[in-house]
């Protein structure tokens, strides 16, 4: 019934409405934690299978090493 009131017309389930809103949360910056919580996972595990849709966005991420490298460039110019 809620895949028809959507408007869906792919081939979908309640487990595909309830990836998309978890990923959909995801992006908009929920941490992964409440998300876990919102879908009742008890290991966080389980909850990283939507990490997946990020992956280019955890390639941005700055480890504190490149910082602190960066701060040792600008001290030697």
């Amino acid at each position: 019934k809620s895949i028809k009131k959507t408007g869906i017309t792919k081939k979908a389930s309640i487990h595909t409405l309830r990836h998309c809103f978890a990923t959909h949360l995801l992006e908009a910056g929920t941490d992964i934690c409440y998300i876990q919580r919102l879908l009742g996972h008890t290991q966080l595990n389980t909850t990283t299978i939507y990490l997946h849709i990020r992956r280019l966005d955890l390639l941005n991420i700055k480890s504190p090493l490149d910082s602190l490298l960066d701060k040792k460039g600008e001290q030697d110019d």
